[in-house]
């Protein structure tokens, strides 16, 4: 005979076995994934210094990179020859910290940057990259006002070229002290204010991790304010695997989710002694399986 507490007792260790059993059998369970890669794979130039740009790109392309990025124009003949593009454009003259937020920038900026949409969209290059700026004491809404002003006619020859031009969203507290486009919700404002989809967001994943985080919540909602996305591992800016704090194939399947069909920029600076084989593991970690 068994009284009732052993009953009880026999039945909780029956049903936490079979609860447990399940677990087990759950976490062995392989579920393929339904979404079709929208995206494409491409690499920032300046973390790869060391290895001659017709190198990278060879080897590149062999990783499965469709694009370097960050070249200017005397580097762009160099990846098109192996077969790659170039997504995003830049130049001497493109300053974080003297950007577009200060009226005193503007002239030289205003001269310089039309020559380069020309260049990029005669290239096929579809971004041209450009900045903020500091703030120097300015008050943000200041700053956007100067961002917008500045920017117009610039937008204005985006649009006639077929090109987007893209600010980048920076973290001013590790790497970039004082730099205004900081937070999305700024950039997005800048973005609904100049009013042109020839006028978006380079959206990079690290920094906005050390700024606000929120990631996937903030790329659902302001997606469409965007042109552009980087990685990089947070703390330090190295690789994006499980070493760092941001879950990247969950970020990357939001991504994905949103129909994005441009490219995501790997910009970490590699850490392993073959930087090659560090860029073949975030370009496979930033690929739906």
């Amino acid at each position: 005979m068994i009284n009732r507490r052993q009953l009880l007792r026999r039945s909780l260790l029956s049903v936490g076995a079979l609860s447990l059993g399940n677990a087990i059998q759950a976490t062995n369970i392989s579920i393929p994934s339904t979404s079709k890669q929208l995206f494409q794979h491409s690499a920032c130039r300046w973390c790869y210094q060391d290895i001659p740009l017709e190198e990278l790109a060879e080897r590149g392309k062999d990783i499965g990179l469709k694009s370097l990025e960050l070249l200017r124009p005397e580097e762009w003949p160099i990846v098109q020859a192996k077969g790659l593009q170039c997504a995003v454009a830049t130049d001497s003259f493109a300053s974080i910290p003297n950007g577009f937020n200060n009226r005193k920038n503007h002239a030289t900026l205003q001269a310089a940057y039309p020559a380069l949409i020309r260049k990029a969209a005669d290239a096929g290059i579809p971004n041209v990259i450009c900045f903020s700026g500091n703030r120097n004491g300015m008050k943000d809404d200041k700053g956007l006002e100067n961002c917008a002003r500045g920017l117009a006619p610039l937008v204005r020859e985006a649009e006639q070229a077929g090109v987007t031009l893209i600010m980048e969203l920076l973290n001013s507290k590790v790497d970039h002290k004082d730099y205004m486009a900081d937070h999305t919700a700024w950039g997005v404002a800048l973005v609904n204010k100049i009013g042109s989809p020839n006028f978006r967001l380079l959206y990079d994943i690290y920094h906005m991790q050390i700024m606000e985080g929120n990631l996937i919540a903030n790329i659902r909602e302001h997606h469409t304010a965007i042109a552009h996305y980087h990685t990089g591992g947070v703390p330090g800016r190295r690789e994006i695997n499980a070493s760092q704090e941001i879950n990247y194939p969950a970020v990357i399947k939001a991504i994905n989710d949103t129909g994005y069909t441009g490219f995501i920029g790997q910009e970490f600076i590699p850490s392993y002694e073959s930087k090659l084989d560090a860029l073949r593991e975030g370009v496979g970690i930033c690929s739906l399986q």
